[in-house]
């Protein structure tokens, strides 16, 4: 147990020391956003771009992996939508607000530093490989759903207009895709180059986990106290034992693929799951303070799942 703490807790330590920077107010929300412009902005764009172009694509985009841990994500967001809208009787919007929330795990602030402390190496590059896929899909889904079920909706092609701009309209996606581009075409990246983006992604995680604990400071635990615990269980628990079952029993994957698959599942929702919430203003109170709580629980869950794995 004492090594699982080594690994959990200097990654909720950052988090709680931006948290108590900005509630005792040493630090203004205006510095924790510039933190988070210049993580999401620049600085994990450019840790993802270095890591999917050093990526052995043929190894690590394995469909088995794929599959273990976006068929749990995909069947947390039917049962958040479900259960949203038929036993906490929320609207259909609501409801898929929620299922968003069940859908988008923390990968890149908790699913990346928590796996390459405990395992790094293979299940480290599969984390990577799993992360590039995960804010398209996910948007994908959410925007898709979100919009059929918009009475002012103009159709099909507005729904894959209004999805291409959410996916491909923000760095990290910018810095996935030209990862894709130079690996699979083989682009050369000077050596100076290199060490520069080393440098930057060097100092991603640190900062966006920082910032990560100044932004939940304006986060309550408001709304409907059932369904925000509902939320929270569905991402720590549920998630990660459907990809677990997946990955371990039914497709018999590598012990690091399966630990890739199951503590990256383990994460609590992301902050993309309230702006998600706050581009349609939907059910924002819920999700916030189940970002707030699921992070929160986290600590003690990604331990379980740990020592689970070993």
């Amino acid at each position: 147990m004492n090594i699982l703490i080594e690994i959990t807790a200097p990654v909720f330590l950052v988090i709680g020391a931006g948290y108590l920077m900005v509630w005792r107010r040493i630090f203004t929300d205006s510095h924790i956003h510039g933190i988070m412009i210049y993580t999401q902005g620049f600085a994990i764009p450019c840790l993802l771009f270095a890591a999917i172009l050093n990526m052995d694509l043929a190894r690590t985009l394995r469909p088995a992996l794929i599959l273990s841990f976006y068929g749990g994500s995909t069947a947390c967001f039917i049962c958040g939508l479900a259960a949203a809208r038929w036993w906490f009787k929320r609207s259909w919007e609501d409801s898929i607000a929620v299922g968003f929330a069940v859908l988008f795990s923390n990968t890149v602030l908790l699913g990346l530093p928590i796996v390459g402390r405990a395992y790094g190496g293979t299940a480290l590059e599969a984390t990577f490989a799993l992360v590039a896929l995960h804010a398209p899909y996910c948007y994908f889904v959410g925007i898709t759903a979100m919009e059929m079920v918009r009475s002012e909706s103009s159709g099909i092609r507005a729904t894959i207009r209004q999805t291409g701009r959410v996916m491909f309209g923000n760095a990290l996606m910018l810095g996935i895709l030209l990862g894709f581009i130079f690996n699979l075409l083989d682009l050369p990246v000077p050596n100076i180059a290199h060490e520069a983006l080393d440098m930057i992604a060097a100092s991603a995680l640190p900062a966006a986990l920082f910032g990560l604990g100044g932004v939940i400071v304006r986060y309550r635990p408001e709304g409907d106290l059932r369904l925000i615990l509902f939320i929270a269980t569905t991402s720590l628990v549920l998630h990660p034992l459907i990809s677990w079952i997946l990955s371990a029993f039914i497709f018999a994957l590598e012990t690091d693929l399966v630990r890739s698959a199951v503590i990256t599942a383990a994460m609590a929702p992301g902050i993309n799951a309230y702006i998600f919430s706050s581009m349609y203003k939907r059910a924002q109170r819920v999700v916030a303070a189940s970002v707030l709580l699921a992070t929160g629980l986290s600590v003690f869950t990604a331990s379980i799942w740990l020592w689970l794995m070993a």
